[in-house]
């Protein structure tokens, strides 16, 4: 897929995300659509994976650690087939194979998340799994800023690097702020790429939401031997929606009717 129409996926799924988001009346905006870009990238650009078979040996892994955003996983499981996409205005509803956090009774889930820390390491357990299998697959883990303040990560960072794990690519949402509000006030992170360099990871800095930086980032990723890689991307909580962008009040806040509506018609 091209460039422009990854754009347009993009642009998209964004729209999914507010629709359900709306129609649900609660889950989290904000870093939904700051990942976006990623996500949509990983799936439609690189991932081995297929939605008529989701539980292919041979497929690339990918686990959501930071399980609050899966609007956005769902609507971009939905957009490749895993599900109709009627099933998004289920979201949140008693029963629904779409929950507040991922689970794995929805159609391209492995493993439930949400638990923030714990999904790096339930990713390193999927990459040192596959060498043990002797199976060539890849494992992408997505984290978020405020996740890594979690000493859970560091441990596994430390895990990734001992054992080697080349197959894993962890990527970074780093858009700067967490439900209490901005990461730097919080708990201050930097100087990140120095520190993930010292934990014996190969760092890839980004825009994330550049395109040809994403995918460019996950072909250096893949040329990595003997040791993990992470993107760390520069992102913008709230994304391609002007009143959500870097309010922190988006974090975990769905748009009213009216402001979906508005939503709705910057995204179009």
């Amino acid at each position: 897929m091209q460039i422009r129409e990854l754009e347009k996926k993009a642009r998209k799924i964004r729209r999914l995300i507010i629709q359900m988001l709306a129609k649900a009346g609660s889950g989290h905006p904000g870093g939904s659509l700051s990942s976006t870009d990623l996500v949509t990238c990983l799936y439609f650009a690189k991932l081995r994976h297929n939605p008529k078979n989701p539980e292919w040996p041979d497929r690339d892994r990918f686990h959501m650690s930071k399980g609050h955003c899966c609007p956005l996983w769902y609507a971009v499981l939905a957009e490749s087939g895993y599900f109709k996409i009627d099933e998004l205005w289920n979201l949140r509803k008693l029963g629904s194979i779409l929950q507040g956090h991922p689970d794995w009774r929805t159609p391209g889930v492995t493993v439930a998340s949400g638990s923030l820390g714990q999904g790096l390491s339930v990713a390193i357990g999927m990459a040192l799994a596959g060498k043990l299998d002797k199976k060539d697959y890849r494992v992408y883990c997505l984290i978020g800023d405020g996740e890594i303040q979690e000493g859970q990560i560091w441990e596994a960072a430390m895990a990734a690097s001992h054992y080697s794990c080349d197959n894993l690519c962890a990527i970074l949402d780093y858009n700067c702020y967490q439900i209490d509000g901005k990461i730097s006030e919080i708990m201050e992170l930097e100087p990140l790429v120095d520190k993930w360099k010292a934990f014996g990871w190969h760092t890839i800095k980004i825009d994330g939401h550049n395109i040809r930086q994403i995918l460019q980032a996950f072909d250096r990723a893949e040329k990595i031997k003997n040791k993990p890689s992470i993107i760390i991307a520069r992102t913008t909580k709230g994304k391609g929606v002007s009143f959500m962008e870097n309010v922190v009040d988006f974090h975990g806040r769905a748009p009213t009717p009216e402001e979906a509506k508005k939503a709705l018609e910057e995204l179009s």
